[in-house]
């Protein structure tokens, strides 16, 4: 993944065209909470228009009301001139809008063309006998890509090619459709820094050959590099429009969070000092998994914040989840306070006083239709078994503190979590383990796709918790949170571990241990 800290060459200033697509005091209200308020957007053609704003903002509404996912209360749509107002994904498709979300949404199990025309096949024959035209099929999905300059065996399975050539097939399925707006919603997570570019290099010709781009992003350096015009939206409203080259990142972050923001002063946050006589809650020694982690040795102690620093799939994860029960290591050993344990599962590991916030909060952490009360007591339950039910009282409570502690935004502690931003979510997600008071806290990618204030949010309470006497071993794609926010930095190349730096230290030395040749 891009740090906010990786520089990227600007964007080439570009002119764009007419209005291609006009939002005009857009409202959108669910369960009484109004998630947009008279909100405004036009793209024109041959614009990369960024979208921007905190979670919350009402970003991911705006884009489900674009592609008819939700139909809106009020206001107006134009397209082409038109009024419109798409019941469904498919008809926006009809009316020439198509989106790219951050996780692909296509078939591994199909061929490149295949997935490029799935449901639209071109034909030959006359009535029932007419077959699926392959020849056609492999020729339009060839010429499509070749618009992208990508070039690839497009009979071959979607799976076998990395997410960054999967995205450029989803981009030339809505090409193929004769798409006059193209969304692309958070595109980049997923991307290391040179597929990033590769994607800025699309994105460009694709408005210079005049269509019209929203484009999504919580990466302040990748708006810089690719936006022509921003929009800012603010808890539901419309803030401005600016063209790129009129706004700063400071700019930016102060209208997306309504207030004078200050980036040196968030980067100075200070991590506590570690007392040298702090004692050692977690030991690892050569501990390992065949496959997927070479052995490891780690201590960490009481207060402490041990980042793991790597790249995608270098066994940051893996480790982790050796620690938490959710694997079985076959080496090595770990010791929890001094003791030798052996994690059957999970729950042995929670009461031994580890807690885990996972990566993927949607598959592995949250659960969208129970309340935010809920969720936030799922792990205290668990760990009390059968002995003890939390009463709805007790839960109440429960929530209300941590709603407060950690300024998770929210209309009510029994307002679905599903319907809360990714950032309130992944406070929820810290809310529910620390409810269980625990020794040692695994944070796997706890900033992932959330916006800058409430990173630095979720920064500030780790340093808190440190402060605390609780131990946190933090792992993230950021480099730059990584180095700020840890005591010691484990490095990890290969899944296996190859070094350990002090914290404060800088991102190229990190790069440097990454990339040293053994």
């Amino acid at each position: 993944m891009t740090s906010e800290s990786t520089p990227i060459e600007p964007a080439p200033g570009a002119e764009g065209g007419g209005v291609v697509l006009s939002l005009q005091d857009i409202r959108k209200s669910f369960v009484g909470v109004a998630a947009l308020k008279g909100v405004q957007l036009q793209l024109r053609a041959g614009e990369i228009h960024t979208l921007m704003g905190q979670n919350g903002a009402g970003k991911s509404t705006l884009i489900k009301v674009l592609t008819g996912v939700h139909r809106i209360d009020g206001g107006q749509m134009v397209l082409d001139g038109q009024p419109i107002r798409p019941a469904s994904p498919l008809q926006a498709q009809q009316l020439g809008i198509s989106t790219v979300y951050q996780e692909v949404n296509l078939c591994g199990n199909l061929s490149v063309a295949e997935n490029v025309f799935a449901g639209r096949y071109p034909r030959r024959g006359w009535l029932q006998g007419r077959r699926i035209d392959w020849a056609a099929v492999h020729r339009r999905t060839r010429e499509l890509l070749a618009r992208l300059d990508v070039d690839i065996d497009v009979t071959r399975l979607l799976s076998s090619y990395p997410v960054a050539v999967q995205q450029m097939v989803a981009i030339a399925r809505a090409l193929s459709v004769s798409s006059k707006v193209l969304i692309l919603d958070e595109p980049t997570s997923s991307l290391d820094d040179d597929e990033v570019q590769k994607l800025f290099e699309v994105l460009r010709r694709l408005r210079d050959q005049g269509l019209a781009i929203l484009f999504v992003t919580h990466f302040l350096n990748q708006v810089c590099a690719v936006s022509d015009r921003i929009t800012v939206l603010r808890n539901g409203s419309w803030v401005g429009e600016w063209k790129a080259s009129e706004l700063g990142p400071q700019a930016l972050i102060s209208a997306m969070v309504g207030r004078e923001w200050d980036m040196s002063a968030a980067d100075a946050a200070q991590r506590p000092p570690l007392p040298a006589d702090a004692p050692v809650l977690l030991t690892a020694e050569q501990l390992g998994q065949r496959g997927q982690l070479q052995p490891v040795d780690l201590q960490m102690r009481a207060g402490e914040v041990v980042g793991l620093a790597g790249l995608l799939g270098s066994g940051r994860t893996e480790l982790a989840r050796l620690f938490f029960g959710l694997a079985r290591p076959d080496s090595g050993e770990l010791r929890i306070g001094g003791e030798a344990v052996q994690w059957s599962a999970p729950a042995d590991a929670v009461r031994k006083g580890l807690a885990m916030c996972p990566e993927e909060r949607k598959s592995e952490g949250i659960v969208a239709e129970l309340s935010l009360r809920e969720n936030i007591a799922l792990a205290l339950q668990a760990s009390l078994g059968l002995k003890k039910n939390l009463s709805r009282a007790e839960q109440t409570q429960l929530a209300e503190r941590f709603v407060k502690a950690l300024g998770i935004k929210t209309p009510s502690v029994d307002t679905p979590i599903g319907l809360l931003s990714g950032g309130n979510q992944q406070k929820a997600m810290l809310a529910r383990w620390l409810a269980t008071n625990p020794r040692l806290l695994l944070l796997d990618e706890p900033t992932r796709g959330i916006d800058v204030a409430a990173k630095q949010e979720i920064m500030d309470e780790i340093l808190r918790l440190a402060a605390s006497g609780m131990s946190v071993l933090f792992i993230s794609s950021e480099m730059n949170e990584v180095t700020r926010v840890s005591h010691r930095i484990a490095v990890l190349r290969d899944r296996r571990k190859v070094g350990e730096l002090p914290g404060g230290s800088k991102e190229d030395a990190v790069y440097d241990l990454i990339a040293a040749q053994t």
